[in-house]
């Protein structure tokens, strides 16, 4: 069989404009394993955003966010590193399993839906994009940013819920992208999650980077721990598995570190608790938006379901704030915004808010605890 992706800009969007029915994904892998990305045409970011319009014109427009200065001026002479956190809502469980009774099933339609998720992605252009529940991985995902420039990484939960649902697109799980122009890969670890000794169906993913511009090393972690109330102490075995794991690959805090998540906490759990008291000396970049620097966001997610309204504190980027400075943070969506329909909505993919930070390095690389 042959792969053809075409040889300009418009035959890649046909990856874009088509929904990949069970069957499609199957033979796009097939396509996807002959070819190596790097022998693909890299694509415009602004030309996708385009073809991500037309496919969208006839939904409302996005909504406004706008980031807040977080540090007056820095002597720092680099860029900053833009980091997005976003748990993306697989799309087997957003159709099949969550049940967001306000919710119109038209507004859950992949073919949409995706370009939505990519137009927040190449509206904030992050240099690292960490996300969960990404169940359309291999045939959207993966071969769209891999030609914007970004390797990739996924790893997906063992008993992925997603397969219990009818026309899955395989197992959910989180993914990592960072930009190759600016950094190189020096480590990646696959973890999965223990609880009491025992094996969870939660997973993170940890690499450690080389940022060109400075030299300087650092370490990104995505995760997505175990949700529901009742399981308070299984989130925060999770998480103290996940520290220890961190500490190794950062030497005990020598290498600086950035962890995103759903951590399907509010900040009054365990887990949160072990995250800001750790040895290694992480605070939450969302906390500086308020006007104390001490209090999270009042929300990360919003929806309605059948048990009723649904509004919490669950999505965090920590960071290591001994060597690492939040520049800017992007403001989240007002209620006002939102509607009372709530999340997901023909305005925005996902029931979980994106987290957009900018990081840049203390200018002591000597300087630890």
């Amino acid at each position: 069989a042959v792969c053809s992706m075409g040889n300009s800009t418009s035959r890649l969007y046909s990856v874009l404009a088509k929904t990949l029915s069970s069957g499609a994904v199957s033979q796009h892998q097939d396509c996807l394993e002959q070819l190596d990305s790097a022998q693909l045409d890299p694509i415009d970011p602004k030309e996708l955003l385009e073809q991500c319009q037309i496919v969208l014109q006839k939904r409302p427009p996005r909504f406004q966010r706008n980031f807040v200065n977080l540090k007056k001026s820095t002597a720092s002479n680099h860029r900053p590193i833009r980091v997005m956190q976003w748990n993306i809502l697989a799309q087997a469980l957003g159709e099949g399993k969550d049940n967001f009774v306000q919710c119109p099933m038209e507004a859950l339609k992949w073919e949409e839906r995706k370009c939505l998720i990519l137009e927040e992605i190449l509206a904030y252009k992050p240099d690292i994009l960490c996300l969960q529940e990404v169940d359309h991985y291999f045939d959207t995902f993966e071969p769209l940013l891999s030609r914007l420039g970004y390797q990739c990484t996924f790893f997906p939960k063992p008993w992925s819920p997603c397969l219990d649902v009818e026309h899955n697109n395989g197992p959910d799980g989180c993914a990592m992208f960072f930009l190759k122009e600016r950094f190189e890969l020096v480590s990646s670890a696959n973890i999965r999650l223990t609880a009491m000794k025992l094996k969870t169906n939660q997973v993170a993913i940890a690499q450690t980077l080389k940022c060109h511009e400075t030299g300087r090393l650092f370490c990104i972690a995505v995760t997505h721990l175990k949700a529901r109330t009742g399981w308070e102490r299984f989130r925060s075995a999770q998480g103290c598995d996940l520290l220890q794991n961190l500490k190794n690959i950062t030497q005990g805090a020598k290498i600086p570190l950035i962890v995103c998540g759903d951590f399907n906490a509010e900040p009054t759990e365990e887990v949160y608790r072990e995250f800001s008291n750790s040895s290694l000396n992480l605070n939450s970049a969302y906390k500086l938006l308020s006007p104390d620097g001490q209090s999270e966001p009042p929300y990360t997610t919003w929806k309605i379901r059948p048990s009723g309204e649904c509004r919490h504190t669950l999505d965090y980027i920590w960071y290591s704030q001994h060597a690492l400075n939040v520049t800017s943070a992007l403001g989240l969506l007002t209620e006002e915004q939102i509607g009372p329909n709530r999340l997901p909505s023909f305005n925005y993919p996902s029931d979980h808010l994106s987290l957009v930070c900018d990081f840049s390095f203390n200018q002591d690389p000597d300087r630890l605890l």
